[in-house]
This record gives C-alpha cells, structure tokens and sequence, in this order.
C-alpha cells in the first residue's frame, strides 16, 4: 500500500472517527483506525464495537492500493502537529505504517486487518431522509437529559421517534424529561421507536450541521445507519422499553409565568453558587409580577434574587436542582421562556410561550 495526501484532506474525516474510538480498550485493534485504500478514495473506519464511524476522503495520488489499522490517536496527533497544507505520504514497509511528510519521517506499528472487527451488515428494512439541519435541531434541544451510567441501561440514551409526517426525539434521566418533534416529509407505517446509546447520540450529532443536505437513515432491528456526505456511521440500538413519557409530562399546571430567559439564567446561576455543592437546591418563591430565587448552604451562607416576570395568580414556594433548570435555559431558542407550575410537589413544564416544538418537565426538590 502507497498513497499521497493533504493533510487537511486526512484531519477532518481522522478527527471525527478518532473521536468513536476509545483510549482503553480490551481488544488492542480497537484503539487503531481502519484505512483502506484503492483508486482514489481513502476510508477510515473506527469503532469500539457500539459505534462505529466511516470517513471518506480523496487521496492525491494512488500507487499501490491496500489497508492497514494504525493506532488512532498517533496518527491524528502526528496530523496536528505537521504544518498547513503538508503533503503526506503513506506507505507499508516491512510491516509497518511510515508515514513522510517534507523532512519528517513517522513509523508506527500495525495491527491485522483481519483483526478489526466490523458491525455486522443487517439488512435495513425501512430507509428514509432527514434534512441534516432538523435532526441536529432535535437532538440538541434533547440530548442534555440522557442519562450517563443509570442501571436502567435503556435511559443512558435517546428515543428516536419516527412516525409518518414526524420525528421526535426524547431523552430523561428519571428527573428531568427532554421531548421535540419536527414535521418531517417522510413515511413511516408502522411508527418506529429505536434507543440510540448515549454515545451514538454525541458522535452522531458531530456530523450533522443546520443546512437542508439530507442525511439518510436506514433502520433494522438493532442498529441505525446514517449516510451524510462523506460519513456512515452505525450504532447498535439499546435493546429495552423506554418509559412512556407522554405521562409524565404534567397537565393542568394553573400558575404560568413568563419570564425573559437569558435574565433568569443569569440569576440562576448567581444563586446556584453558594446552593449546597451536593444537592444543588434552590427555592422559587412565585408572587404577582416576581420571581423570588433563594439558595443556602451548611455553611450558612445565602444568596437571594429578584426578577421580573409576567404572572398574577396566586403564591407559591417550589425547590429544584439549579442545574436542571438552567439546563432547559441554555437549550431554548426563544428570548422568552414559560414556566407552568401546580404545587410544591408536582414536575414543572417548560417550553417557548405558547408552547414551540419542544418541552421540558423537571422534577421538583423537597428542601
């Protein structure tokens, strides 16, 4: 195998498929990157077994077409390092993977091809087109609330919902619950429900930009494959029952109030520094026309704000973890936001006033 290419051609698809694979691995071929060569087209494939990430790029030239597995992060820290616009040259000699570049010379050890293990190829039964901008759009205003290591291994994840004419994503951790829907042009009978993992999510979402390009999504019983430009990447889906969430979404809060959303975000976050580190608490106290934000500590330290908002019905004092509300801040794309509450003990709703395409429940906090 020899080949010739940009540095800049090899980085973007090397950085985005360094990214699917893991540091510590049990299987030493996993920490390596796949590349196949022939014609004019290079492929680097990377997977910890989950997830698995194809880039593809143009090399310069071709002199001997083949493939190797070299260590992933090697080769993308050797990229970085070497100057704009360098021009690199591959070649396999005596085993080995040397890389050129001007006067640098780089050899690094090899692994079998035949060792690198590919996700198996089941066949898709239903195949559909997204524009990339919508999916990005869903899976940023959701993928906050996915769960990091629950035992309930289905919520270290993201619903993704496809029913005909929608896609909707979903992500809760048991204590906040994240849910958008789109219109989307697609067809889809029956309705499909997949959990994407956690990690599927995050790498997924690093190809996805806000234009209409279509990304296309091909389903099958356990994994989900999406073709966007130069990239296939496939992830297994998490086999499990995601808890129905349209019963947790609160109904018939009486007390709505709106308030300008990068104000209470500031203050929140003001208060949340002296709330206490662990339980991170804060209380709303809810009057006609204010908002009341307090947080102590068991150092007897206190914080207390005031912010104006539009509300006029009755008191009410609530507690909630700090970090959950400003969360749902940071995600909403209005100026505005809509809190809708019961009483002390029930979930508040949030969401755009008037309600947009997404929706917020968190779970309040006895204090």
């Amino acid at each position: 195998m020899r080949f010739s290419i940009t540095r800049e051609a090899l980085l973007r698809p090397l950085a985005l498929v360094a990214g699917v694979v893991e540091r510590r691995q049990t299987l030493p071929v996993l920490s390596n990157v796949l590349i196949q060569v022939d014609q004019e087209q290079v492929a680097l494939t990377g997977t910890d077994l989950e997830v698995e990430l194809i880039g593809r790029t143009a090399a310069s030239q071709v002199d001997v077409a083949g493939a190797v597995t070299v260590p992933a992060r090697k080769l993308m820290d050797i990229c970085k390092s070497l100057p704009d616009q360098a021009e690199l040259q591959f070649s396999l000699e005596d085993g080995r993977a040397v890389l050129r570049s001007g006067r640098s010379r780089f050899t690094l050890s090899t692994l079998p091809v035949a060792e690198f293990p590919n996700i198996e190829d089941s066949a898709g039964d239903v195949e559909l087109s997204l524009p990339r901008g919508t999916l990005k759009h869903l899976i940023d205003a959701t993928s906050f609330a996915m769960a990091q290591q629950d035992v309930r291994y289905y919520l270290n994840g993201m619903l993704l919902e496809l029913r005909s004419n929608l896609v909707r994503t979903v992500a809760t951790d048991g204590h906040r619950l994240a849910v958008c829907s789109r219109p989307a042009e697609i067809q889809v009978e029956p309705a499909r429900k997949l959990i994407v993992p956690r990690k599927g999510v995050l790498e997924l979402v690093r190809l996805l930009d806000d234009s209409d390009e279509p990304v296309t999504l091909t389903l099958s019983a356990s994994h989900v494959r999406a073709h966007t430009g130069d990239f296939t990447f496939t992830s297994k889906l998490v086999d499990g029952k995601f808890p129905d969430y349209e019963r947790v979404v609160p109904r018939g809060g009486d007390k709505v109030f709106i308030a300008e959303r990068a104000e209470l975000r500031q203050v929140l976050s003001r208060t949340s520094i002296l709330s206490n580190e662990k339980y991170r608490g804060v209380r709303l106290h809810l009057r006609e026309g204010n908002l009341q934000v307090m947080a102590n500590n068991p150092e007897q330290e206190e914080a207390e704000e005031n912010v104006a908002v539009e509300y006029g019905g009755d008191g009410l004092e609530i507690g909630f973890n700090v970090g959950y509300l400003i969360d749902v801040l940071n995600v909403i794309g209005e100026d505005r936001v809509q809190m809708t509450l019961a009483d002390s003990n029930s979930s508040a709703l949030m969401e755009e006033p008037g309600g947009g395409d997404a929706l917020y429940v968190v779970m309040p906090m006895r204090l």
